[in-house]
C-alpha cells in the first residue's frame, strides 16, 4: 500500500495512475462548514452508491472544517458521530477544529475564532443569543462549556492529521512539498496554501484536500481540492475512489430545495 510513498522526493515528473488497492473503496467529503443539511443530504448519497457498487471495504474520510460558518455546526458534529457509529468514519483536523479546541481554554485564540465562524457554532449549540452578545471572552467560554456537550468536544480531539489509503493521502489543507509524509508540520498539515496549492512535481502520493475554496473541483496529477464552499455556495462535494475509477458527488442547494448530482472524473 505504502509503496508509492516511499520517498516524497520524486522530482517534477508526473506521479503514476494513483489506485486504491483491490477490493477497497473510498469517499472523500470537502468542509462542511456547518451545513448540516447539505451533510446529511450528501451522506445518503454517499451510502446509495457505496451500495450499488458491491461489496468492498469502504473509508468515509471527512477532511476537516466540520464546523463553522454554516448555521449547524452541532448537528454536522453529531451526525458525523452518527455515521462513525455506522460505518468506517475517519476525520481529519481542520484549522477551524483546532481553534475551536484552543478557544475553550485561550481567550486569545478564542476572539480570533469568534471573528472566522466560531460564532455561529457557539449559537447551534443552543446558547442564548442576547447572552452571547452581551459577555466577554471569559463569559463566552464560559457560556461555551456549559452548551457544548462533552461527548462533542471529545471526539473532535480524536480527530486525524493525516489518513493514507493506497496511493492517496488525505490531509486538510496540503502538505509542504519536498518534506516527507511522516515529517509535515501539523500547521502546514491544517494550514498551508502556498507553495503547496501550485507545486507542479510530484507527493509521492495523490494529495486529497479542502481548506481552499474552488468553484469546480481542483484536479490535477498531484493533487485533488474538494473544497467547494458549501457554507456561501451551497455546493457540498465528495470524492469517490476505487482502484483507479475516479467519480464525483455533489449535494447542491438550488431554489430551496437540495438536490444530487454525480459524475466520473478522469
Amino acid at each position: 500500500m505504502f509503496s508509492k510513498l516511499r520517498s516524497l522526493f520524486a522530482g517534477s515528473a508526473p506521479a503514476p495512475r494513483a489506485a486504491l488497492p483491490e477490493g477497497t473503496r473510498a469517499y472523500a467529503v470537502g468542509d462542511i462548514h456547518g451545513r448540516a443539511d447539505l451533510f446529511a443530504a450528501l451522506t445518503e448519497a454517499i451510502d446509495a452508491d457505496d451500495a450499488a457498487r458491491g461489496a468492498a471495504q469502504t473509508t468515509m474520510v471527512l477532511l476537516g472544517d466540520l464546523i463553522d460558518r454554516g448555521p449547524d455546526s452541532a448537528g454536522v458534529v453529531e451526525r458525523a458521530r452518527q455515521w462513525q457509529a455506522a460505518r468506517a468514519v475517519r476525520i481529519l483536523m481542520g484549522n477551524h477544529e483546532e481553534m475551536f479546541l484552543d478557544s475553550l481554554e485561550k481567550p486569545e485564540v478564542l476572539r480570533h475564532f469568534l471573528r472566522y465562524g466560531g460564532k455561529e457554532t457557539v449559537l447551534s449549540y443552543g446558547v442564548d443569543e442576547d447572552a452571547y452578545y452581551a459577555a466577554d471572552l471569559a463569559e463566552t467560554q464560559a457560556l461555551m462549556r456549559g452548551a457544548i456537550p462533552a461527548d462533542h468536544i471529545d471526539f473532535i480531539r480524536g480527530f486525524e492529521d493525516t489518513i493514507v489509503l493506497g496511493d492517496y493521502a488525505f490531509v486538510h489543507a496540503g502538505i509542504m512539498p519536498d518534506v516527507p509524509l511522516d515529517q509535515q508540520r501539523v500547521g502546514d498539515l491544517r494550514w498551508i496554501r502556498q507553495p503547496f496549492l501550485d507545486h507542479p512535481g510530484s507527493h509521492g502520493a495523490v494529495v486529497v484536500h479542502g481548506h481552499t475554496i474552488f468553484k469546480q473541483p481542483d484536479i490535477r496529477h498531484n493533487r485533488i481540492g474538494i473544497d467547494t464552499g458549501a457554507y456561501e455556495t451551497g455546493v457540498l462535494t465528495a470524492l469517490g475512489l476505487e482502484g483507479e475509477t475516479r467519480w464525483l458527488i455533489e449535494a447542491r442547494e438550488q431554489d430551496g430545495a437540495i438536490q444530487i448530482a454525480q459524475r466520473s472524473i478522469s
